[in-house]
């Protein structure tokens, strides 16, 4: 599915990461609020729906990874980038004839499973207390955000899953995992739920492409972590992921 795609957020720490590795291939834009050098930009926040939506004009598909990603910047921010915000993306894809959206959600959707056992153990750097096989959180479980960043996440997928299955659109949803500038884990919790950049962007690639079977799809995305709980198999079956990074080192 090669043309044009536009990105939101390409300033950030994925979008840096990706453009590199797609710009060949596919046709970029951005919708940022500040300029991308040498990337078509519009300058637009995702709560301004009639000024955004002029981005998505001509575009095959949209790579969503703006959001503000931690409690500090208050409720308001929260409700007003991640979902409000998704659900304008979503609105202005449809209205746009958009094919496809993929849309980097969080393993945070499922990070209050850390609060039992073994998950708890496990996250906070005590392996002698785990049993020998630790279940796996898989994508047909309950949801279980920790804090409400997490659960803003949660109603983005839900909104997502909502324009797929309703409309003629295609959406991608991508749980990843910790992900950061150092690009290393510094702690017994980012060693269980830590993703390198790479990885994270080898996964959007493939999500970009792949042949869906249905017109909604939920992955998690992870490295190849010895301590990780979060099941990575659908991902490597249906997407053919293969992480190629470890917090184990």
């Amino acid at each position: 599915m090669n043309g044009k795609v536009l990105v939101t957020g390409m300033s950030g720490l994925i979008g840096s990461a990706l453009r590199p590795e797609i710009e060949k291939e596919y046709e970029l834009s951005a919708l940022n609020r500040r300029p991308v050098e040498g990337i078509p930009t519009t300058r637009a926040d995702l709560r301004d729906y009639d000024l955004m939506a002029k981005a998505f004009v001509g575009q095959q598909m949209v790579v969503h990874l703006a959001a503000v990603i931690h409690d500090g910047v208050g409720w308001d921010a929260l409700l007003e980038t991640n979902v409000i915000g998704t659900r304008n993306v979503l609105e202005a894809s449809l209205q746009a004839g958009v094919k496809r959206v993929v849309f980097t959600s969080s393993g945070a959707t499922v990070a209050g499973w850390e609060k039992v056992e073994p998950y708890a153990s496990l996250v906070a750097g005590k392996y002698d207390l785990l049993p020998e096989n630790i279940p796996l959180i898989n994508e047909d479980m309950a949801t279980r955000p920790a804090n409400m960043y997490a659960s803003t996440k949660v109603w983005g997928e839900s909104i997502a899953r909502h324009y797929a299955e309703n409309h003629d659109l295609e959406v991608v949803c991508l749980r990843i995992g910790f992900a950061s500038a150092l690009n290393k884990p510094e702690s017994p919790r980012q060693c269980s739920v830590w993703n390198s950049q790479r990885d994270v962007v080898s996964a959007i690639k493939l999500a970009m492409s792949y042949e869906m079977d249905t017109p909604y799809d939920c992955f998690f995305i992870l490295s190849d972590n010895r301590y990780g709980y979060r099941d990575l198999s659908r991902a490597k079956d249906v997407l053919g992921y293969v992480p190629m990074d470890s917090a184990d080192g």
